[in-house]
């Protein structure tokens, strides 16, 4: 064979090896551009459950405050009226385990104060007394009797800060049912949006729970909460 002839033949088997490269390359081109479409087809939707429920702790703080010139009579009078407040709450129902004294808050009134305008009696103590019970409608009840106290002398302290809360603790008892239903309700939304577009809903790409929110279902119902979640989820569509 010339080397003309070898030149040639080596020049085809050459060019054939480049054509079979470039196929390969063009196939897995085309592989990979229909996988990369298949990753964008997409749907991500929100599931939303939500749940009423009903209080199972109330926190009652009953305030009241007291003014004196001496400590050791405040300090007798913070004993009685703790005392007044304390047989109330027995009688309502209330356990005395239920029942806790806090330390009283006493101020210097004078100690504060600048000039001539001195309060007419030197010291001043803020007391509570907190009912702690999941006996929510006893807490609702003796609320509604609270007047009693102010008969008897007790002057009662009405703020934001001293305000009754019904809390709902039990929340780990529902979460799995309420993640099933949020799941079931984003699934729902991808299933429409997959008919809206002529495609099928594949698995889940991607799936994040949001935070649980316990909320009064308004101010006039503390003790009924709603309780809420969120997921989102990413479905692939086929």
């Amino acid at each position: 064979m010339s080397s003309v002839s070898r030149v040639s033949w080596g020049s085809i088997v050459a060019a054939g090896l480049i054509a079979i490269a470039l196929a390969f390359m063009a196939v897995s081109l085309k592989t990979g551009l229909l996988q990369f479409r298949g990753a964008d087809r997409v749907v991500s939707v929100k599931g939303l459950a939500e749940r009423e429920v009903q209080a199972d702790l109330a926190l009652w703080p009953i305030n009241f405050t007291l003014t004196g010139n001496s400590l050791d009579q405040l300090q007798n009078d913070i004993d009685t009226q703790q005392g007044l407040v304390r047989s109330f709450l027995l009688l309502k129902g209330f356990k005395e385990p239920q029942i806790q004294l806090s330390v009283p808050k006493i101020t210097d009134q004078h100690a504060n104060s600048y000039g001539n305008n001195l309060p007419p009696e030197r010291y001043r103590a803020d007391v509570t007394v907190l009912v702690r019970t999941e006996e929510v409608d006893s807490v609702k009840q003796g609320m509604q009797s609270v007047g009693e106290l102010v008969k008897s002398g007790i002057a009662l302290t009405q703020s934001y800060e001293f305000q009754p809360s019904f809390l709902f603790t039990q929340l780990d008892s529902i979460k799995p049912d309420m993640i099933a239903d949020a799941t079931r309700d984003a699934r729902a939304a991808a299933d429409q949006f997959a008919r809206d577009a002529g495609a099928e809903v594949g698995s889940i790409r991607r799936a994040t729970q949001g935070y649980f929110s316990i909320e009064d279902v308004d101010p006039f119902t503390p003790e009924t909460k709603r309780v809420r979640v969120v997921t989102n989820i990413d479905y692939s569509l086929e």
